[in-house]
């Protein structure tokens, strides 16, 4: 009795044993992470999740709201979720038999005459008679491939890894989207002050061009001066056109973004409204904050966990397999009678790769040369990830640095421009003085809004580099996913694989 039963559970004791290495994350040492930035940076992290609703901007939280709802590069996401969802579903199969059942019916009867005579060697006549009949067989038929060396599991293993890594693809798609959906109405609100500081300027000038020509006409100034405001009048008007332009080019972008056709916005964002300004400070954290928080190097670390499980699956290949077949087969001349008589059969079959000119063992080098690919691309999107972060620290400390330095321009250039004026009336100053007053003012005005429009988009850039728009709680799967993306609510669900 005790043979029997080790040579029963001898398989199942081997079919425990999987080949190739155990996948271990990197340390954020090995990944070359620092215990902090080189830039100033607030080292306690903040919940990011809403990033958008610290700019208390109703508008832009509508539309990042509606992105996240009917983006088409979000809907493909996760359509690509699902098939990954899909492809373990199939991975996960192999771990158990595949079982097929047969069923047929045969009914024979005759064509002509009903008996024949036969003639028997022995010169007997006998008469056979030449009948109907039905036949009925049943059958069902089993195979199992016990993977001895773990190629079924470590496969699994794979896929469930891919999977995973789809579910940060979305999250990072849904960062990218919202993202970009920030940055475009910023751009597009900064495209509204500069025709609002240029439509301004030419209030200005208009009666800097009505005082020159009464100037000419009651013979103070040579006809140069209104010249010279006609030429300044022409080009700050000709500025116009291109900030039109680029606005409506700014706003067609955000109706795609938001799955709506280029023009769906136009209506809306009529209105002129300030940029939108957020926070004074932003709590960054520590750069192996980065290690969780972003889902672009989520994804690369399950990826380099599944080309790892992919070694296992190659060295698997150099190990015998075991096949298990099984099939039971009954058949009767009625269905009644197809309990009668049954048979079956057992077979299990045992391969040995002999030769295969140096394949299986290229395949496992080739496995591992994945696997190394892998983890330069896990470290480099992880350096890339810190890259990001501190550029925007910086863009945005810059970018504050500027506003308050062409706050002071404005203000000096505003007081000029004021004085010139003054002096140019009563005659105290010539024109090509006051042009030049006017012309450093527009450039003071559009340099402050694009001060505070730098400002805005650095810290959409910081928000996106720090991984914020989406819960890293959990990883998301296909039906969260699709769920978030109708509801317009981001959701992910901790479901054990």
């Amino acid at each position: 009795m005790i043979r029997p039963r080790a040579l029963l559970l001898a398989p199942m004791v081997l079919a425990g044993c999987s080949v190739g290495p155990d996948y271990r994350p990197g340390t954020p040492a090995e990944l070359g992470v620092p215990d902090a930035y080189s830039v100033p940076a607030t080292a306690t992290a903040e919940d990011l999740t809403r990033w958008w609703d610290r700019f208390n901007d109703p508008v832009l939280a509508r539309l990042v709201t509606q992105a996240r709802t009917a983006n088409t590069d979000l809907a493909q996401s996760v359509a690509r979720l699902r098939q990954a969802r899909e492809a373990l579903v199939q991975s996960r199969s192999s771990l158990l038999p595949t079982i097929s059942g047969s069923g047929g019916y045969n009914r024979s009867f005759n064509l002509v005459g009903g008996q024949s005579n036969l003639t028997l060697p022995d010169g007997t006549v006998t008469t056979i008679s030449r009948s109907a009949g039905d036949s009925f067989s049943l059958g069902l038929d089993a195979q199992y491939q016990l993977g001895l060396f773990g190629e079924v599991r470590r496969t699994v293993e794979a896929t469930r890894a891919e999977e995973q890594a789809a579910g940060f693809d979305y999250a990072a798609v849904l960062v990218s989207v919202e993202g970009e959906v920030a940055r475009n109405y910023v751009l597009a609100r900064a495209y509204q002050a500069q025709v609002e500081n240029a439509r301004a300027s030419l209030a200005i000038q208009d009666d800097n061009l009505e005082i020159a020509g009464f100037r000419v006409q009651a013979g103070l100034v040579s006809s140069v001066d209104v010249e010279q405001a006609r030429a300044q009048r022409a080009q700050t008007a000709a500025t116009i056109p291109t900030l039109e332009q680029q606005y409506a080019a700014a706003v067609a972008r955000l109706g795609v973004l938001t799955g709506q056709a280029p023009g769906a916005l136009r209506a809306e964002m009529a209105a002129v409204r300030p940029i939108p300004t957020g926070p004074q400070t932003v709590g960054v954290g520590i750069p192996a904050d980065t290690l969780r928080q972003r889902p672009d190097v989520l994804s690369a670390e399950r990826a380099l966990a599944a080309a790892t499980a992919r070694i296992g699956v190659a060295k698997a290949q150099l190990y015998p397999a075991l096949a298990i077949t099984g099939n039971i087969q009954t058949n009767a001349t009625s269905i009644g009678n197809l309990g009668d008589a049954i048979t079956g059969g057992l077979f299990a079959g045992l391969t040995q790769a002999i030769f295969n000119g140096g394949r299986l063992r290229s395949q496992v080098r080739s496995a591992e040369a994945a696997t190394d690919a892998a983890f330069a691309t896990y470290k480099g999107t992880v350096l890339t990830a810190l890259e990001d972060v501190e550029n925007a620290i910086v863009a945005l400390d810059t970018a504050r640095q500027r506003e308050a330095q062409f706050r002071i321009a404005y203000d000096a250039a505003n007081n000029s421009a004021i004085l010139a004026r003054s002096q140019y009336r009563t005659g105290l100053a010539d024109f090509t003085t006051l042009n030049q007053q006017e012309s450093a003012l527009l450039s003071a005005r559009n340099g402050l809004t694009q001060a505070r429009s730098d400002q805005a988009t650095a810290l959409v850039a910081l928000y996106a580099a720090l991984g914020g728009g989406w819960e890293a709680a959990a990883i998301p799967d296909a039906r969260t996913a699709s769920a978030a993306t109708a509801a317009g609510a981001p959701r992910a669900s901790t479901e054990s694989n």
